[in-house]
């Protein structure tokens, strides 16, 4: 899946309740209490021979491995037992001396009460060490066997429910699904019926299976051979989407069997599920659409199913529809057969084996061209006033598909490929085998509104979204926690594809500019590991973050380098065809490239160091002569204290790639493995200067320690010995350790002196970043005259760029990306004459009534300078509504959420969340651009506080738009008032969403802010 295109740009929870241990409840009492309850969030299993405290519930991870605290657990409990002891110890005062020192005897009672105390002790060791393992709750200690007896859970109908966990069992799997669906896009419900045949791998009763928010009105279960279903016993777990059918007999190990529900549901007024959309056609009717997206976990709010990504099967897809509309699912259509007057059913082919998440189906009134390659018909729809739009997707897609095939050595093995354009859709696109969902503006192109960036990124989101195809879809990762084998690589296939068949767009330089922010994120106490452990829905929704996919990338880029292209692609080969139609995990690729390398090199276990860990290294180097010294520590923002430390249990194998005076760009490029903290590194003969990180194919920071100053001389001198990308690096890498104290804040500006001479696009757009995030730090917090001498600066380095840019769409597509770029920017904060030419350009178009031709590369920027009026912002807003352009709308939006009229953008976002006049799917792009702003940055938080249930209910917690709603809202706050009043608000709110990592984050973003403010304020004043 494709996070939401206009934010590309960008532990489990153990839960143990003090109160279990407050009273200090006698444990033979509590081993009689009777089981009460389910099993609940904050029940503690206790296994008294190994002293063992296990976490249940939601929210957990799985504690199969060697995690948990044993010894800690056993002092927990041991505390209990030792305040009984010093109980023992004062009731031996029962005990008198005599004057002379001896001891009389005790009284009778207090025999008495001795020998009952030494009977409770007594009893208490039995209990530890003899009494079978038990689950300790608020109601008591719930006795269990060896065999660990399941504590199980109410269902709905007050009957226990037969299973505890999370996850599925693996009783019974998932063989085939007959699905029948008739969606009404009139009363906008649906009715449903599937028929799921399931192996039995283990003797059991009870099939557990999900079901979210379905009316289930009937369940039959068939054996094999068998005509007639049986009634089954029906039980529903809600807390777990999840669902029991209970045999009335053994189910025979070996033996299929057929499961039949029949149901039927709303369709969903989310972005989630089986979902109805509403849009406007070419004669301003409403229409109404009904589409699907179901990853991660929402297959089962459209049909009952085993919704796991490792429980594999092959689907039969019927849909009832009006004749008048049209369905399109993950195969082929097979057949049409009449049902009633006006009502038909279609039917597709039955498809390859494939995960819940993928299954898709649309019902619509679509328009389609189509072409075909390689016996595989490629075909692109939208609703009708879109059709002349396409074109570009369907070229684009043709030649994508037929790199993949080439270069991954498997056909693509479906008879035809759909990419449809939905008229609302909250990601940037959905990899549904076969029927690939896009939202419009990532894959309708405009020849008259379409700037080169717009280009780019339909380009590069069916690069993605096609490379999935194969890495997902054809092998898929086995749990969530994986989700980076499917998003990591699928985002650098996305980039590699683009770098062959489009080189002319530039797209590497992008992805440079991508890992800077996705290491920004990494640099956090919040961050993750790339593979985590993951339980809850919200975990699994927190995946989909630039570490799964930008992170992810890199890392495999990082290897692909180190490893030789053509040898990391035959390990990819091998991948692809040891898990076709099966699911994996990370250490089945370093396996696959293992079997390449053949013991040259173990891939597994330098991996392991990068996709377990968070973070990543700072990398120090000295040069003496020949000798370069270097040494690793992790790079880590340590918001909580003025002194930064590193941590020493943090250690990377690191590829590193260097290049020299003596010979520099890739042509030289010198590699070394540091898989220890520290090395030495001889060079045959001493350089002018040494740059690290070549290209930036490494995912780690360097600093240079004195070399510094060598590095910003050659910039000075000649920066075209570096690559575009080496200067971008540099740029990033010494910003970074400014704000790490390791390096002096007037050395990063010292650097970007050079910038005047600079004409690519990856090292001016990190600087106008690093600058960017200064001055709006400044600017939010009231000190108007030094963000505006840091505005100056930037005009003293880019003004004559600026000036020098023609209003025009000429020139390569590199130079229209940047002048796209830089006339924004100087429009937005009325740089030169940039708004005054903007303007003037807007009246005219306003005068036209729009009718006048833009030039789409500074359209953005027109759009800008004009809604900065009342009327300009009134007339854009009007041609919102009617236009069909959706480049254009995109760029509308934007502008009118620029405006700094307060009640303008209070209204744009309560619009825009009731979906009224702007979809929502726009919502979380126009608080990133409010938030921006000085009037605006307060609103967008007050309004994220006052609407945040209607949030996470339209997008659900966790999702990649509410993380970025989150981020966006609170990254420009840098004072102490602030952070209390995010915590607090948060804190206010429930667990889950008090616990997201996206929190976290913010959180940790404001102290970085303020701490930076604190370090770098007085110094600004000196340097500016």
């Amino acid at each position: 899946m494709e996070p939401f295109p206009g934010d590309r740009i960008q532990l489990p929870r153990n839960m143990i309740e003090n109160s279990m241990f407050e009273e200090e409840p006698d444990v033979v009492d509590l081993a009689k209490e009777p089981c009460l309850h389910p099993l609940e969030p904050d029940e503690v299993e206790y296994e008294p021979r190994s002293s063992r405290l296990l976490v249940r519930g939601l929210g957990q991870r799985e504690m199969d491995d060697d995690e948990e605290d044993y010894e800690s657990s056993a002092k927990l409990l041991g505390m209990s037992f030792m305040n009984r002891s010093s109980g023992l110890q004062n009731n031996m005062s029962v005990y008198r001396r005599n004057p002379n020192g001896s001891c009389s005897m005790p009284s009778t009672r207090t025999m008495v009460v001795c020998t009952v105390v030494l009977v409770i002790a007594v009893s208490l060791i039995m209990v530890i060490y003899l009494l079978p393992k038990c689950t300790f709750t608020k109601e008591g200690c719930h006795k269990r066997n060896h065999t660990m007896e399941v504590i199980y859970p109410l269902a709905t109908n007050g009957k226990l429910f037969p299973w505890a966990k999370v996850r599925l069992p693996h009783d019974a799997l998932p063989v085939h699904y007959e699905l029948v669906l008739q969606p009404n896009l009139t009363t906008l419900k649906f009715a449903g019926s599937v028929k799921i045949v399931v192996n039995i791998v283990r003797v059991t009763r009870k099939i557990i299976l999900h079901s979210s928010g379905l009316n289930v009105t009937k369940a039959t279960l068939t054996s094999a051979g068998g005509h007639q279903g049986k009634p089954v016993e029906f039980l529903e777990y809600p807390l777990h989407d999840q669902i029991a059918i209970i045999a009335p007999e053994a189910l025979l190990v070996g033996q299929n069997y057929t499961i039949s529900i029949e149901y039927s549901s709303n369709l969903s007024d989310t972005y989630y599920g089986f979902y109805k959309i509403s849009y406007k056609d070419e004669n301003s009717k409403q229409r109404w659409f009904a589409a699907t997206q179901f990853e991660p976990l929402a297959a089962r709010s459209a049909f009952p199913c085993f919704d796991e990504p490792a429980f594999k099967a092959t689907f039969l897809i019927k849909i009832i529809r009006d004749e008048k509309l049209s369905i399109l699912s993950n195969m082929p259509k097979k057949a049409t057969t009449a049902v009633t007057n006006g009502i038909v059913q279609d039917e597709f082919f039955v498809s390859l084996k494939m995960s819940t998440y993928l299954v898709a189906f649309v019902v619509a009134d679509l328009k389609n061209i189509s072409r075909e390659t390689n016996g595989s018909l490629v075909s692109v729809y939208a609703t009708a006033q879109h059709l002349n739009q396409v074109g570009y997707a369907l070229n684009t897609a043709v030649k994508l598909l037929e790199f993949y095939q080439n270069y991954f050595l498997i056909k693509y093995p479906l008879g035809k490929l759909d990419l449809i354009a939905i008229p609302d859709f909250q990601s940037g696109a959905m990899e549904n085998w076969g029927l690939i969902t896009f939202r419009e503006t990532a894959l309708l192109f405009d020849n008259n509104t379409s700037s080169t960036r717009d280009k780019k990124l339909i380009t590069a989101v069916i690069a993605h979204e096609l490379a999935h195809q194969w890495f997902g879809n054809l092998v898929t990762m086995e749990w969530w926690n994986d989700l980076w084998l499917n998003e990591g690589f699928a985002t650098l296939m996305e980039y590699l594809a683009m770098e062959a068949i489009f080189p002319e767009l530039h797209s590497d330089e992008d992805f440079v500019n991508f890992i800077f922010k996705a290491m920004m994120k990494d640099s956090l106490n919040s961050s993750h590991p790339v593979s985590s452990a993951v339980q809850s829905s919200e975990q699994i929704e927190e995946m989909f973050d630039a570490l799964s996919y930008i992170k992810g990338a890199s890392l495999l880029l990082m290897l692909r380098h180190y490893l030789t292209k053509d040898v990391f692609q035959a390990g990819i080969v091998v991948y692809l065809h040891n898990h076709n139609y099966g699911s994996a995990q990370s250490d089945d690729l370093w396996d696959s490239m293992n079997e390449i390398t053949n013991g040259t090199l173990d891939v597994k276990k330098l991996m392991k160091t990068w996709i377990l860990q968070k973070g990543f290294p700072l990398v120090t180097v000295v040069r003496k002569g020949k000798i370069i010294s270097v040494q690793q520590e992790k790079f880590l923002y340590h918001v909580e204290t003025e002194n930064w430390t590193s941590d020493a249990s943090y250690l990377w194998h690191i590829p590193l790639t260097y290049i020299t005076s003596s010979c520099s760009f890739n042509r030289c490029s010198n590699a070394y493995l540091l898989d220890q903290k520290s090395a030495v590194i001889e060079l045959p003969e001493e350089v002018e200067w040494i740059k690290f990180n070549v290209d930036m194919n490494g995912y780690y920071i360097v600093h240079y320690a004195e070399d510094w100053k060598t590095l910003i001389y050659l910039l000075k001198k000649n920066h075209t010995m570096l690559s575009p990308k080496d200067r971008a690096n540099l740029i990033n890498n010494i910003f970074s350790l400014a704000g790490l104290g390791k390096e002096s804040l007037e050395k990063a500006f010292e650097l970007i002196n050079y910038l005047n001479k600079e004409s690519s696009t990856a090292p001016l757009t990190q600087a106008l970043y690093q600058l960017s995030l200064i001055y709006n730090l400044l600017e939010k917090k009231s000190e108007q005259q030094l963000a505006a001498r840091v505005m100056h600066r930037i005009e003293q380095l880019l003004g004559d760029k600026i000036d020098q840019q023609r209003w025009t769409d000429d020139g390569s597509l590199s130079e229209r990306e940047l002048r796209s770029t830089l006339l924004a920017f100087a429009c937005t904060h009325d740089i030169r004459n940039c708004r005054t030419t903007a303007t003037e350009m807007f009246e005219n178009w306003m005068k036209s009534n729009g009718t006048m031709s833009l030039p789409s590369d500074v359209m953005k920027a027109v759009f800008t300078a004009g809604a900065k009026s009342s009327d300009g912002w009134e007339f854009l807003l009007m041609m919102y509504t009617s236009s069909f352009a959706e480049a254009e709308k995109s760029k509308m939006i934007e502008a009118l959420a620029s405006t700094e009229d307060v009640r303008k953008l209070t209204w744009l976002m309560h619009n825009s969340l009731a979906g009224e006049v702007i979809r929502t799917q726009e919502l979380s792009h126009i608080i990133a651009t409010v938030s921006q702003s000085l009037p605006g940055y307060l609103l967008a938080w007050d309004f994220v506080k006052e609407n945040w249930e209607k949030l996470t209910r339209k997008f659900h917690l966790g999702s990649y738009t509410i993380q970025n709603i989150v981020s966006w809202s609170t990254s420009q706050f840098s004072t102490k008032s602030h952070l209390l009043e995010v915590k607090s608000f948060f804190e206010s709110k429930s667990e889950e969403s008090s616990q997201l990592r996206c929190v976290k984050e913010a959180i940790d973003t404001i102290q970085l802010n303020i701490q930076w403010m604190e370090r770098n304020f007085v110094k600004l004043q000196e340097l500016l």
